[in-house]
């Protein structure tokens, strides 16, 4: 604690500048040497994390158990099986789903709250309402910051939910869709679309045209194992004996005035005797070419299909703004945009508190795998072998 005093000084002159105050500094990550040289893990690291043992009782037995020297263990398991098994343990699903329950019940009052938002709103009290209850619902609650989850909130309000609120203090529960007007090197306006602010036309397809969405989803999928077969045969056959070796590009055209060669040779080559060596080369070349062809023509096919079902889903979402009730706009805002996202962040932050437990444990385990002898001895096994390879070559 800073005294009153200190912060009155006049060398300090009330600057309540944080880092003058509060380390900031990570714990040092002490490396233990008896483990080193004789192996195990020490329990004090174990130890260490005894935040997680008080909320997972019966997981540090199922991970550790005594070492052969005293204030030591060993992992019970492989070390590729710890994230499995805290992940697959009944004490982390059983907190998981308290977590998911929480935030399920902040979710709800919430949302109700954010439900009856009106023109007129103060959004900064808006925000202050809503943070506070997040505070309050996680405080004393074990492994997750109070305060991690409040910034989670609150870069959400700044970089969205913010400017949504003061919307709806403005217009209520509109969402009026807009031309995205953009001015080329002429100064003319060019249409690059629409959208909306308050209700994104994403949240309009997710919700309405989920089947046409997966639709396309589908044809972009064969569109892109498309590419993928194209690009091995440019790798398969693109080197200095390959088929595309002395096209300066490799595309439909040269690929075409390829092909076109390799017919009139064949023509031309009627009833003259050809080494059958040279007629499979021949032939190998141009099912090559052909399959090139074939797989660009059915690319050209589905980027017209996938066009073509951009733009009429495109104008379906459109014309459906117009049928949107404000039952149906707070439901696709507050719900679909504001609480999923804020949701999303929570869990992230619950996946990587249970990614450091895992992340930690494999890093000790690794830490202290080989004894500084073992090592030694390996180098010294290497050495030999490298200076036997070296004798060989005349070093």
């Amino acid at each position: 604690m800073v005294s009153i005093d200190e912060i009155s000084d006049p060398k300090n002159d009330f600057n309540l500048n944080i880092p003058r105050y509060i380390d900031s500094q990570e714990t040092e990550d002490i490396q233990d040497i008896a483990a080193h040289l004789m192996g195990g893990i020490p329990n004090a690291d174990i130890e260490a994390l005894n935040e997680y043992w008080t909320v997972y009782e019966t997981l540090k037995a199922e991970l550790f158990a005594p070492g052969k020297r005293q204030g030591y263990s060993e992992l019970k398991i492989g070390k590729d099986a710890i994230k499995q098994t805290i992940f697959q343990h009944p004490e982390f699903v059983s907190f998981s789903l308290e977590m998911d329950s929480l935030f399920g019940d902040w979710k709800t009052r919430n949302t109700e709250l954010l439900k009856n938002l009106t023109v007129g709103i103060k959004p900064k009290e808006t925000i202050f309402q809503v943070s506070e209850d997040a505070l309050k619902t996680y405080t004393g609650k074990a492994l997750m910051d109070k305060y991690d989850v409040y910034q989670h909130l609150m870069n959400y309000w700044n970089e969205t939910m913010q400017d949504d609120c003061y919307l709806i203090a403005a217009d209520g529960w509109k969402a009026e869709p807009y031309r995205i007007l953009v001015k080329n090197k002429a100064g003319a306006d060019v249409d690059k679309g629409w959208d909306c602010d308050l209700v994104p036309k994403t949240l309009v397809i997710d919700r309405y045209f989920e089947k046409e969405k997966t639709t396309i989803e589908k044809l972009e999928a064969r569109r892109e194992d498309i590419i993928s077969q194209l690009t091995e045969l440019e790798e398969e056959h693109g080197g200095e004996d390959g088929y595309f070796a002395d096209m300066e590009k490799v595309n439909k055209v040269s690929v075409q005035k390829r092909l076109k060669e390799i017919k009139t040779k064949d023509k031309v080559a009627k009833g003259i005797f050809l080494e059958e060596a040279e007629q499979e080369v021949s032939q190998g070349e141009a099912a090559v070419l052909e399959k090139y062809l074939k797989l660009v023509e059915d690319q050209a096919d589905l980027n017209k299909k996938i066009k073509d079902a951009i733009t009429d889903l495109d104008k379906k979402a459109l014309n459906h703004y117009k049928t949107l009730t404000e039952a149906d706009i707070k439901q696709l805002v507050v719900d679909d945009k504001w609480m999923s996202s804020i949701e999303r962040s929570v869990k992230t932050e619950m996946e990587r508190i249970s990614q450091r437990l895992t992340q930690r444990i494999k890093e000790l385990t690794e830490r202290y795998e080989y004894t500084l002898g073992f090592l030694a001895k390996d180098a010294e096994k290497w050495e030999v072998k490298v200076m036997s390879h070296l004798q060989k070559m005349g070093f």
